[in-house]
């Protein structure tokens, strides 16, 4: 008698509904069909709480999971087996019984100035007083309070092609968006400038993406391990320590940048008040293999330095429900 095996079981494969989510998700589904081209990868979509509130800051909603907790639950009920984030929106305690399987190779994970036409040729630095400087983000407002407070800075909502859209209508004289998502949608010609770490740090996993599964599938696991990028992992780790032990969500303005080289990793951190008034920052180096003690470490020389009193003034206001006003 001749034993036939079963196919291999359909990977049901997790991912929000907006356009850059679909083409980071479509990216994954493509790269593991090129290396195991026997499996079949399925995508299922849903969108999110972050995806269906669009007329309230970030800041205001609650942030941990804003973008992803549909997304996990569905894990955790067997509904899909993985699902794709970008790794700047994926809290840094993840639920029980889930993992971060794989970190994918970072994109530029730098913020890019997006002027409106009437100041194409001029750079931030360069812009008139009052200027009206769009950003969803409590880091870059900072940051960008910090060094430019002569500028006027007003919330900006939707997925990233309506975001443009009400800058060429007039309603901002500049956006500040993730240079990554601009190259995933092929809308890089759009970027007037990269913004350098002196003026604003990145955003914790900024540029990559966190595929999440179920701890105990070490099917799926192996699956994932064939994408990840070891150097990008290495560094996202420290990034993530960091912002776990600081207990900052993705909408705390906390920025950091990382680099490596020979196995060495250096780790910058910033700590700002939302008005840009007060603001620490610290370097850290050491082996990139002890990445997540790099980032513990750092966390602990800001809070020395002034950190605590920040963070605890921005909680305050969270619960008054004042944050980001």
């Amino acid at each position: 008698m001749i034993s036939v095996s079963s196919p291999p079981r359909p990977i049901r494969i997790g991912s929000r509904k907006s356009q850059l989510a679909l083409v980071q998700t479509y990216w994954v589904q493509e790269q593991l069909q090129k290396s195991f081209p026997n499996i079949t990868f399925e995508v299922h979509t849903m969108s999110t709480q972050g995806d269906n509130i669009l007329d309230v800051a970030l800041a205001k909603i609650g942030d941990k999971g804003l973008f992803t907790k549909e997304l996990e639950l569905r894990m955790i009920n067997k509904e899909i087996d993985f699902a794709v984030h970008s790794l700047k929106d994926l809290p840094t305690n993840l639920p029980e019984g889930l993992t971060l399987a794989a970190i994918t190779e970072r994109e530029n994970p730098a913020d890019a100035v997006v002027l409106h036409k009437k100041h194409k040729d001029k750079q931030i630095e360069t812009l008139p007083a009052g200027a009206v400087i769009g950003t969803s983000s409590l880091r870059r407002l900072a940051q960008l309070r910090y060094k430019f407070p002569h500028f006027t800075f007003k919330d900006v909502r939707g997925n990233l092609i309506t975001r443009i859209e009400k800058l060429d209508s007039g309603e901002y004289d500049a956006l500040i968006l993730a240079v990554a998502g601009l190259e995933r949608l092929d809308m890089s010609d759009r970027i007037n400038q990269i913004l350098p770490p002196d003026i604003c740090l990145h955003a914790v996993g900024q540029g990559s993406l966190g595929i999440e599964c179920r701890a105990d599938d070490t099917e799926v696991i192996s699956l994932l391990k064939a994408i990840e990028h070891s150097q990008t992992r290495d560094r996202c780790l420290a990034e993530r320590s960091f912002l776990r032990v600081l207990e900052g969500g993705c909408q705390v303005p906390i920025g950091v940048n990382t680099e490596v080289y020979s196995n060495e990793l250096t780790l910058k951190g910033l700590v700002a008040s939302v008005d840009g008034q007060k603001l620490v920052k610290d370097t850290i180096t050491g082996a990139a293999a002890d990445a997540e003690k790099l980032g513990a470490e750092l966390a602990s020389i800001l809070r020395q330095k002034g950190a605590t009193e920040i963070l605890e003034q921005i909680f305050t206001e969270i619960q008054r429900g004042s944050y980001g006003s």
